[in-house]
């Protein structure tokens, strides 16, 4: 049975799918706090002062200084920069450098940690890029993620195909199911749907280009290596829907690299 001609069946699987997932685990720290809804945490200048810049980089100018005693909220993270708000309301981006020596309300250092296995369990945003093999020809994926929940995701991705008499540009969207966010090894699942635009090269003059509806069920590896990289395989397989009613079903087998945030 063609599990794409059975959309009422698919749909089924993926609500069940979805209902049947465990909660993902639960971290604690500065960086949970980012992305959390808890209050904002709040540090004491201990530096003769620190400097807010406009934006997250040394390329911004400094428009504002706080003095020593002086207590700020952390409102959010970019990279080695933090987005902090004054007691009189000014917000502005302080550096990883100056913001580790303030003190908590405790009178300790403030401990800046990078992304570890915990944050990998859960987080907002992924990107990365792929090669592999789509039906025995060469293909590049570039490709960016939403995470609802520890579970759940939403991904969109563009891929370029190449072999010697045709080329092909597709585009899908597609949803990842994690049944275990937490292991450093972490299996995941998808279906989706897309578009893919085939361009045969000219013979003799001529050529042509196609545009069909496609869809897939797939599934794959994500591994954490360090910090906020992620080595990614995967398998999906492939229905392209023709107007002529001639579907084709394909392989890809693809892996590579990316960052999460």
């Amino acid at each position: 049975m063609n599990l794409f001609a059975r959309p009422r069946l698919l749909s089924g699987f993926i609500l069940a799918a979805c209902l049947s997932l465990p909660p993902g685990p639960a971290s604690a720290g500065l960086f949970d706090r980012l992305f959390a809804s808890e209050p904002p945490l709040q540090v004491e200048v201990a530096d003769p002062y620190i400097e807010l810049h406009t934006g997250a980089g040394r390329g911004f100018p400094i428009f504002h200084v706080e003095e020593r005693g002086a207590r700020i909220e952390i409102l959010k993270r970019k990279t080695d920069w933090f987005k902090v708000r004054t007691r009189k309301g000014r917000e502005g981006w302080v550096a990883r450098e100056q913001l580790q020596r303030t003190l908590t309300a405790s009178g300790e250092p403030t401990e800046i940690r990078d992304a570890t296995l915990k944050e990998f369990a859960f987080y907002r945003f992924e990107f990365g890029a792929m090669g592999g093999v789509f039906d025995n020809n060469d293909i590049m994926t570039v490709y960016g993620g939403f995470a609802f929940t520890p579970n759940l995701s939403l991904e969109l991705s563009a891929s370029e195909r190449f072999s010697d008499f045709s080329s092909a540009e597709m585009a899908n969207l597609g949803l990842l199911i994690h049944p275990f966010p937490g292991w450093r090894v972490s299996p995941f699942f998808t279906v989706g749907t897309g578009i893919i635009r085939t361009r045969l090269k000219p013979i003799l003059g001529q050529g042509e280009q196609r545009d069909d509806q496609l869809g897939h069920v797939g599934a794959g590896l994500r591994v954490y290596l360090t910090r906020r990289f992620i080595f990614r395989a995967q398998y999906k397989n492939y229905v392209i829907f023709r107007d002529t009613n001639d579907n084709k079903e394909i392989n890809e087998w693809q892996a590579g690299l990316s960052v999460f945030f």
